[in-house]
C-alpha cells in the first residue's frame, strides 16, 4: 500500500515553464485539479511530500493549501531528502510513490516500487519509471497518479466520500 507520495514541481505540478515578468517576478500555473486530488489523498490519511530544485514562495503557499506536511525547496540531493521523509515517517520505499519528469529526479525515482512521470517527461525518466501518465506536468498528471494509487490502494470509496 502506498502511504507517501512524493511530487517535483516544474514539469510534473506545472507545465515546467517559468514566466518573468518584467519586474523579475516568477509566475507558475497550478492545476486544480491536481490540487484536489492531493488534499483528498491528504484528507484521507495518506502523506505528501514536495521535494523541489527550486526554491519559491509560490511553492510554499501551494503546499501550505493543500495540506502537504513535507516541503523541501531548493534541493540538490532529492535522494538522501527521501531517505530522510521514509525514515521519518517509519516506512518503507516500497510504500513510496514519486513522480518526476527530469534527469535530477533519476535518483529519487530509481529507490521506490511505484515510480510515475508525465507523458512529457524526458525520455531517459520515462525509460526507468513504472508507468509514463498520459497528461502532461501541469495537466492533470498528478491526478491522474493519485486515481491510480487510489485504485492500487484500494482506497477509491473513502476518496469519493469525501465529496460525494
Amino acid at each position: 500500500m502506498i502511504k507517501l507520495i512524493v511530487l517535483d514541481v516544474d514539469g510534473c505540478l506545472t507545465d515546467g515553464k517559468l514566466l518573468y515578468s518584467s519586474d523579475g517576478i516568477e509566475s507558475k500555473s497550478f492545476n486544480v485539479k491536481d490540487g484536489l486530488g492531493i488534499s483528498t489523498w491528504n484528507k484521507i490519511g495518506n502523506h505528501s511530500a514536495i521535494i523541489t530544485g527550486k526554491d519559491s514562495s509560490m511553492v510554499q503557499r501551494r503546499a501550505k493549501e493543500l495540506g502537504i506536511e513535507y516541503l523541501y525547496q531548493g534541493i540538490k540531493d532529492k535522494e538522501s531528502v527521501l531517505r530522510d521523509i521514509v525514515k521519518s515517517i517509519g516506512i518503507t520505499f516500497d510504500e513510496v510513490a514519486v513522480i518526476g519528469d527530469d534527469l535530477n529526479d533519476y535518483n529519487m525515482l530509481n529507490l521506490v516500487t511505484e515510480s510515475f512521470t508525465p507523458k512529457n517527461g524526458v525520455e531517459d525518466i520515462k525509460n526507468i519509471v513504472n508507468t509514463v501518465l498520459s497528461n502532461n506536468g501541469g495537466d492533470g498528471a498528478v491526478r491522474e497518479m493519485i486515481e491510480i494509487l487510489i485504485d492500487k490502494n484500494s482506497q477509491k470509496d473513502i476518496f469519493l466520500s469525501q465529496w460525494i
